[in-house]
């Protein structure tokens, strides 16, 4: 009797010790379905660690932004009383995170850039990026240590903005190329190929006076107002590393 049990155990100890992969896949693939891929993007950002750009780019992209700086508020000084120049000052200040570019995707229909920081860095969602050159996007998701960015160019973006000088307030529309849509809210807006265009101060997603782009193409003939095309001036190809706030 008593070997028989032995025999037994023997027996089920071989079908677990059999078993133990499959219990480990499943395992891993309830998972990733629980966290929703974030698992795996974490994973990967660590990976590929080794791969990421160097510190060249990411230095000039501090000294850029310290120029920008200092160009906005002189402008704001320049244009604004003193008490609207408090207010934006206060929208604008918060601490801006440094992250690599670690993917992107800049074809097909949904266009999107993966970041090699995240919520342990201090990343949320909706905070806006930008390159030196100006807006890129903004983060439409994130993981402990990842963070996507939906480009300006998707079609599913939107973003408040505006001719620089206040002189044509309107929204500004991915379609899916590189040369976004802005809707004009106005219909008597003048506005001309080389036009500067700034995120909006009226805008809640978005800080206010960041630059976006180059009017290209105007179409003063479009219902229920005018539109253009703008050529971004921040170039989402090629930069490796973004600022996100």
């Amino acid at each position: 009797m008593a070997r028989g049990n032995n025999l037994k155990r023997l027996l089920n100890l071989r079908l677990l010790l059999a078993s133990w992969p499959w219990l480990l896949v499943i395992t891993a693939f309830a998972l990733l379905r629980l966290s929703k891929g974030a698992l795996l993007l974490d994973l990967y950002a660590q990976v590929s660690r080794p791969f990421w750009p160097g510190s060249a780019q990411r230095e000039w992209l501090q000294k850029a932004q310290r120029l920008e700086d200092q160009q906005r508020l002189a402008l704001l000084e320049a244009q604004l009383s003193n008490q609207q120049l408090d207010l934006s000052l206060r929208q604008q200040q918060g601490p801006w995170v440094t992250a690599a570019v670690i993917s992107r995707n800049m074809q097909g229909w949904w266009q999107d850039l993966l970041l090699g920081a995240g919520a342990l860095q201090g990343i949320r969602p909706g905070a806006a990026v930008t390159a030196p050159g100006g807006l890129l996007g903004r983060i439409s998701s994130v993981t402990p240590s990842t963070a996507r960015v939906l480009l300006l160019t998707d079609p599913s973006s939107r973003v408040a903005v505006e001719l620089q000088g206040n002189r044509g307030k309107g929204l500004l529309v991915g379609d899916g190329t590189s040369r976004p849509r802005l809707e004009f809210l106005e219909k008597d807006v003048e506005v001309l190929p080389g036009d500067v265009v700034i995120t909006s101060a009226a805008s809640t997603v978005v800080p206010a006076n960041l630059i976006v782009g180059v009017v290209q193409q105007v179409n003063l003939d479009a219902l229920p107002a005018p539109e253009a095309l703008l050529q971004l001036t921040a170039p989402a190809g090629a930069v490796d590393w973004v600022r996100v706030r």
